[in-house]
């Protein structure tokens, strides 16, 4: 009985252990998922609805800047526009103005009227942000995961942003990260099919059902759909983790099509890393991701 007990005590210990671990680990990605430095004027609104709000970062004494316009990811049914880690500070750092966004969520809104909330969003930004020290003529757009699929398509798809106001011309570049439905025909099929040969049920909420069951609506959420010659559309830099097979073939299918419509693009494969950390290091010294946006924003701001 005494060894049995001094085993459960031990085993109690463990897991009291672990269970500290854990939570010491789920603050410590809480407080990654900050931002670095506080917003210069926070929640702006730029709407009547109580997500209708956005963050501006920006250097003292900023004046006519280059803007960047970030779009956080999470489902489409969460996240939240604080959760720009590094980003603010870097962008800062560069001499450029930032702005992150909140839009309204799944499910209590459609697919569609998130991507008019982010075109309104961007709209307010071309609009007011000469207010703030930036230049409406010279912005840059990035998004991670769902950010980086509201991102692409914006940039795409011209009918958001013209309803706000909105030229193309005025898009400098745009920098999805590691999204994986920028053919969301294309990633519903790979998901379904590998759950049905291996004989599994499908997914209770997965793609098929955030964006809806009509193949139409799937083909015109996806920004390969609309990447077409003729329309100003801006270069792309595409990130995307290397090792995730679903979101490599997305990102190179994406380049692919930016391509043939004549459009400067690069998908670039960060290796040795994974979805949230690709984005989480964006900003730190030596990170390959940040070399490439670095020269990539480098060369939006050139031409």
């Amino acid at each position: 009985r005494r060894m049995k007990a001094i085993s459960t005590r031990a085993s109690f210990i463990a897991l009291a252990s672990l269970c500290s671990q854990l939570a010491l680990g789920d603050a410590s990605a809480a407080a990654a998922d900050t931002p670095t430095i506080p917003a210069t004027t926070a929640n702006v609104r730029y709407g009547d609805q109580e997500r209708h709000v956005l963050d501006i970062y920006a250097p003292a004494k900023a004046k006519n800047l280059p803007v960047v316009f970030w779009i956080h990811g999470g489902g489409w049914q969460g996240g939240d526009k604080t959760s720009v880690q590094l980003k603010p500070e870097w962008f800062v750092a560069k001499g450029f103005v930032f702005v992150s966004t909140n839009y309204r969520l799944l499910p209590n809104v459609d697919m569609v009227t998130i991507f008019r909330d982010v075109a309104k969003s961007l709209g307010w930004v071309h609009k007011n942000i000469a207010q703030h020290g930036g230049d409406p003529t010279r912005i840059l757009v990035g998004g991670h995961s769902a950010g980086a699929q509201l991102a692409a398509l914006i940039c795409v798809d011209d009918r958001y942003l013209k309803a706000e106001g909105v030229p193309f011309s005025v898009l400098k570049g745009c920098f999805p990260v590691d999204g994986d439905t920028y053919d969301v025909p294309a990633i519903i099929e790979t998901a379904e099919t590998r759950l049905r040969v291996h004989g599994l049920p499908m997914p209770k909420y997965g793609h098929r059902l955030k964006f809806g069951n009509d193949p139409a609506l799937h083909r015109d959420y996806s920004a390969v759909t609309h990447a077409t010659k003729g329309k100003g559309i801006p270069p792309f830099l595409i990130l995307y983790v290397a090792d995730h097979p679903d979101n490599t073939m997305q990102a190179r299918r994406f380049e692919a099509v930016l391509k043939e419509a004549g459009v400067a693009a690069k998908a670039f494969g960060a290796k040795e890393t994974n979805h949230n950390k690709l984005n989480e290091k964006l900003g730190v010294p030596d990170d390959p991701a940040t070399t490439e946006l670095s020269d990539f924003v480098a060369a939006c701001l050139k031409k």
